[in-house]
């Protein structure tokens, strides 16, 4: 009998998301369940041995929470729908998981999202992310909120620079982030905390220790 705890990853199609999906694969703790919109998406995790399940973050999420301990929400929209994916999405997820009672909820948000309006071009974005992040802190979930720098697909270092509020600019790799998503899912790190990331020169275990 495996005593793995099942963690539904929203996004997971996407960059960050198969990041995600890959490193819970290899876990000894965890085991990943894919949320994703489409079949073929669902085909595509299945034919790797990850389960998924069929659920879109603007329509009825309660599904998507069966036999769920713990959530990674990774989505985005890309900046196409903001409100309904970033927003919305990530709020409706929150109360799914209330609900259903999960273990911690983990939020990959961004850095600026707690000051959006010092943004010149993605306040929108931005402003979106603080919303679902304001949501999340007062749902009485245990969580974790994640704040990337800009996000870059170069390869994994296993090092960042991790703060409350880091003072400069910076980027991350997908990797690295993917990484800090899933060490933060033990309800022994960084547990109703958030916290800003860019690369850096502290091995990730670690970072999060600190």
């Amino acid at each position: 009998m495996n005593n793995l705890k099942n963690v539904l990853v929203a996004g997971a199609n996407g960059s960050t998301g198969r990041s995600i999906v890959n490193l819970l694969k290899k876990s000894e703790t965890y085991e990943p369940i894919a949320m994703v919109r489409k079949q073929d998406q669902k085909d595509y995790f299945e034919n790797q041995g990850v389960k998924s399940v069929l659920a879109d973050l603007e329509q009825d999420l309660d599904h998507a929470m069966i036999n769920v301990d713990k959530v990674i929400f990774a989505a985005g929209s890309k900046g196409g729908d903001v409100i309904a994916v970033d927003q919305d999405g990530a709020k409706k997820l929150t109360n799914a998981a209330k609900q259903s009672g999960v273990e911690k909820f983990v939020m990959l948000s961004s850095m600026g999202a707690d000051n959006p309006e010092q943004s010149n071009n993605l306040q929108d974005y931005l402003r979106a992310k603080q919303n679902a992040d304001d949501h999340l802190l007062n749902s009485g979930l245990n969580y974790s909120i994640v704040r990337p720098g800009q996000l870059t697909n170069g390869g994994a270092t296993g090092k960042i620079q991790l703060d409350e509020k880091i003072k400069t600019r910076g980027s991350i790799s997908r990797e690295d982030v993917a990484k800090t998503l899933v060490q933060v899912l033990d309800g022994e790190v960084k547990q109703n905390q958030v916290f800003e990331i860019i690369s850096g020169d502290v091995p990730i275990a670690k970072a999060v220790y600190s």
